[in-house]
């Protein structure tokens, strides 16, 4: 079989008229002709199988080329189709910041946080006709200014000034009346809180983070709008606003009644939180003295973080938290089967411990029954229900309720709100703890404890989140425990160190709490204190905890000053309670058989 040569190897190309054949066919007498034609026809195939074969070269290289192109195509689709969306922020002075920040409103739906549109001022020195003069009366329009400063600006090397971040219509329209063409505005679409301070302390504010001579980014600086920043900023949340659990209309109540109760009683700061019982979401959470987010102060650069109104009490504040612990004892030793209600503990006083003495406010006898350690706020019989539990199984239990480390809460603050334990927790600890004392807490952590106690002894998780499924934690108690301390708490407001706080109709239980504020110069100050009031309302079918704190409080109506919680926070917490339990639903009840089961008859002899 003849083999082909490529075309361009002429060494081995087929002649065609070869004269080693067309000689000995001349000499046959054969038309040579016929062989030149068999050597053409040869040549021709030749040629054709080797276009044929460049033809399918140049066809493959082809489908290879698109096949990579669609490849690339391919990949850099899926690649967009798996990022998340996000919208162009400032990369030249010709380019715009886009700004569509998300809303925050409470659980109905109610504008807590929004957008408007409004102006910033900026100067462009190269074009300004008359630097003094201007200076001058911008000095006069904003008070913050100063003249010489300016003027000193104006004129010196800068080419671009910001002067203000916001404008009202109002100083837009007088700095448009200056005049002068270096005076320019730059749109801005600002955070909006149209109702002032109320709920500060949740929302946190904004502020402006990358800005553009056409507009600005809007970050969130705390609170609600720091922990959410991203999702507020993303334009796929746009149209679907952050629903808080908050209810504007309970939390302005309670901003009311608290901001009244502090400053009738000279105190310095408060705070109060309502909550759900079954699902851990926050009603109102309030701190005083409060801010506007809209003109949000500064931090201080000296002094105390906590004397700021930017500091949230509530979930920053860390404070002995008083004889409000007290049920936690009681509680775990029913828990432990150590003592029942009726139990009789030794009230003989005073206990002597470790260079320390442990006595009561007053005196209750030499003994008294567990439920009566707890409706006459006995240090002395709870110190020794907590000597019964030891040290390892008090500090289990309160972990269990959430004693040792931050509350959950969706804020950027509450990492700042984290217990302080004591370095050693032996014998002496664990008495003083059980009323209160060598442990430190946030307002939230005691409201989560006692709603725990409320529920029947699940724990709950704090929320502000609306949208977000409540779901219990383990079980830390059992019912039966639970219904008993309920009783005990009931007769706190009954019989007990908290009568002021029995609103007619809303049957309310809960415990007193007062603690030496410590001193500087060390041990504690006894003429300042912290006063806690945890309640829980209606107590016979329990639906919400609201815990009331306040900063060195004073009731000075009498001839002596009263610093207890019995005569400051626990008015406050009654007053709070006959204004918002309508605002929730209930309904009051005077019928005395609502109550049974939540009495402390079965144990009164």
């Amino acid at each position: 079989m003849l083999e082909l040569a490529p075309m361009t190897d002429t060494m081995n190309r087929i002649a065609i008229r070869p004269l080693s054949r067309i000689l000995p066919a001349r000499l046959r007498g054969e038309d040579p002709i016929r062989i030149e034609k068999e050597n053409l026809k040869i040549r021709h195939d030749q040629m054709r199988d080797v276009e044929r074969v460049r033809s399918n070269i140049r066809l493959l290289l082809i489908i290879v080329m698109f096949a990579c192109i669609y490849i690339a195509i391919g990949a850099r689709l899926a690649m967009l189709a798996s990022s998340q969306p996000a919208e162009p922020i400032t990369q030249s002075s010709n380019s715009s910041v886009f700004t569509q920040r998300g809303d925050i409103v409470d659980r109905k739906g109610r504008i807590l946080a929004t957008n408007l549109e409004t102006y910033a001022l900026y100067v462009e020195t190269r074009h300004l006709v008359d630097p003094l003069n201007t200076a001058n009366k911008l000095a006069i329009l904003f008070d913050d200014l100063n003249a010489d400063d300016l003027y000193s600006q104006f004129t010196g090397t800068r080419k671009f000034l910001w002067i203000k971040k916001k404008l009202s219509p109002e100083q837009m329209q007088a700095v448009h009346d200056i005049g002068d063409p270096g005076l320019r505005f730059g749109p801005r679409e600002t955070r909006l809180y149209p109702n002032g301070a109320l709920a500060s302390h949740i929302l946190g504010g904004a502020s402006f983070g990358k800005e553009g001579v056409d507009s600005a980014e809007i970050v969130g600086v705390a609170g609600v709008e720091k922990t959410f920043d991203s999702q507020l900023q993303d334009p796929t949340y746009s149209k679907n606003p952050l629903k808080l659990t908050i209810d504007l209309s309970i939390q302005a109540a309670v901003e009311h009644v608290l901001e009244g109760g502090m400053r009738l009683l000279n105190a310095k700061g408060a705070a109060a939180i309502l909550m759900e019982v079954d699902t851990g979401r926050i009603i109102s959470l309030a701190s005083l003295p409060d801010f506007d987010p809209n003109h949000r102060p500064k931090l201080p650069s000296r002094g105390s973080a906590a004397e700021s109104p930017l500091f949230n009490k509530a979930i920053q504040g860390v404070y002995e938290l008083g004889s409000t612990f007290k049920i936690f004892t009681v509680a775990q030793a029913l828990e432990l089967g150590l003592v029942d209600p009726k139990t009789k503990i030794n009230t003989k006083g005073p206990i002597r411990i470790g260079g320390h003495k442990i006595n009561d406010y007053r005196s209750n006898g030499p003994e008294l029954p567990v439920w009566e350690v707890i409706t006459e706020s006995s240090n002395l019989g709870t110190a020794r229900i907590a000597k019964m539990i030891g040290p390892e199984k008090q500090r289990e239990f309160l972990s269990s309720l959430g004693f040792s480390k931050p509350t959950t809460i969706e804020m950027i603050e509450a990492n700042g709100g984290k217990p302080l334990l004591p370095k050693r927790w032996n014998e002496l600890e664990t008495m003083t703890i059980s009323y209160g004392h060598g442990l430190s807490a946030t307002p939230l952590h005691l409201a989560t404890g006692y709603a725990t106690l409320a529920n029947g002894g699940r724990l709950v998780n704090p929320t502000l989140l609306q949208e977000v499924k409540p779901v219990l934690g383990p079980r830390v108690i059992s019912k039966e425990v639970a219904e008993n301390s309920l009783a005990m708490l009931r007769g706190v407001v009954t019989g007990g160190t908290a009568s002021l706080a029995d609103v007619d109709g809303y049957f309310v239980g809960g415990k007193t709490g007062t603690a030496d504020k410590p001193s500087s110069q060390g041990g504690y100050d006894k003429e300042k204190n912290i006063t806690n009031f945890a309640s829980i309302f209606p107590i016979n079918e329990p639906k919400y905890v609201l815990v009331v704190t306040l900063d060195e409080a004073q009731d000075t109506s009498g001839p002596e000053p009263k610093r207890t919680a019995g005569w400051t926070a626990v008015p406050v917490s009654a007053e709070i309670i006959a204004r918002v339990a309508p605002l929730l639903g209930l309904r009051p009840k005077f019928d005395n058989h609502s109550t049974i089961g939540i009495t402390l008859s079965n144990w009164q002899e």
